[in-house]
């Protein structure tokens, strides 16, 4: 017998490597996105805080396309990238 297949939840996106770009801004601050996950951005006055901003943003990323039973892109070969 074939086990079933592994549901792809929350906890398993969540736990994907996503390639982050950080970006300078005029101002001083930063913004980070994910570009594997169109729309999902976060941003602030350190990279520190553009980070927990944009992990804040990807939690309700995932969830609001679970929700609705959205397509969820996994990471894009992460070999051509340094790790973030």
């Amino acid at each position: 017998m074939i086990p079933p297949a592994k549901t792809k939840d929350l906890i398993y996106y969540l736990n994907l490597r996503y390639r982050i770009e950080l970006i300078p801004e005029e101002d001083g601050s930063w913004g980070a996105i994910i570009p594997d996950l169109p729309g999902c951005v976060g941003g602030g006055d350190t990279i520190a805080e553009a980070l927990e901003m944009l992990e804040d943003a990807k939690m309700g990323w995932l969830t609001s396309r679970l929700k609705h039973g959205d397509p969820i892109a996994e990471p894009s070969d992460n070999e051509k990238h340094s790790a973030a």
